[in-house]
């Protein structure tokens, strides 16, 4: 190397820029990844849902599902960033979000509004499931940054089910 501690403090590169572990960046990024993959995933259904939305009350549905993908689309930077922050990589293509995500797609022609909310609020329900899981890690690795976003996005999260089983109860969606 060089005998310049400045030089070789410059040229000597941290193991993770936020000072986690290579383990818990590694296991983090990863756990971002499949976040990001299912965001982008229920942002186009919910899009989806609310391009195709019709019935007595579709100007309901169709602003609801609009604000609701808009709180989704909302969270991508955030999580991207987040994951090149801790020094790993995100996704890179709608291929790599296909192979990453974990909600289904929903290609069918004709859904109806009450399976329109109820598979949203499943959609959204298991999305806060895997955002809980990933705040353990993060708990479990002392990553207090993504804790922080991610206790955030649970409770919007926990709104758009509540809201979407709310608007479904009864067969009055």
């Amino acid at each position: 190397m060089t005998d310049n501690p400045l030089q070789t403090r410059r040229l000597a590169a941290p193991a993770t820029p936020s000072g986690l572990s290579v383990e818990a960046a590694r296991d983090i990024t990863a756990g971002l990844a499949a976040l990001l993959a299912d965001v982008f995933a229920l942002y186009l259904k919910t899009k989806n849902f609310h391009w195709h939305a019709s019935g007595p009350r579709f100007r309901e549905h169709h602003l609801t599902f609009d604000g609701q993908a808009g709180e989704l689309l909302a969270m991508v930077e955030p999580v991207a960033g987040r994951a090149r922050k801790l020094g790993g990589t995100t996704i890179r293509s709608v291929g790599h979000v296909a192979r990453l995500q974990r909600l289904l797609d929903n290609d069918a022609h004709g859904v109806g509004p009450q399976d329109m909310l109820a598979e949203l609020r499943e959609d959204n329900g298991m999305l806060v499931g895997h955002m809980r899981a990933l705040l353990a890690l993060c708990d479990g690795h002392g990553d207090a940054a993504t804790a922080s976003l991610l206790a955030g996005w649970i409770d919007q999260g926990e709104g758009r089910v509540w809201f979407l089983s709310e608007a479904g109860r009864h067969g009055h969606g």
